[in-house]
């Protein structure tokens, strides 16, 4: 029984931690999430108060960190390392 106490998947914390640090910055981060879900960039820009092609910027670094081909595949990515 856990009575509340915190628990943390070993494979989860392994896997994070073989990742190392995030790559992305923290508005990076915000705008890839947006875009997990297949959010358009005008959806993206109006939900976080950007502008349209601050988003696209965002996002094009993003999926230039992550070595990943479009949005999707970065958001996937980051997830599965844990920086989302």
């Amino acid at each position: 029984m856990l009575r509340g106490e915190r628990v943390i998947d070993p494979a989860l914390a392994a896997a994070a931690l073989s990742t190392g640090p995030s790559p992305l910055t923290d508005r990076e981060r915000d705008v890839l999430a947006a875009a997990a879900d297949g959010s358009t960039i005008s959806d993206i820009a109006a939900r976080l108060h950007l502008s349209e092609s601050t988003v696209r910027n965002y996002l094009s670094s993003a999926i230039g960190k992550t070595g990943t081909r479009n949005r999707i595949e970065a958001a996937r990515l980051a997830r599965h390392n844990g920086w989302l």
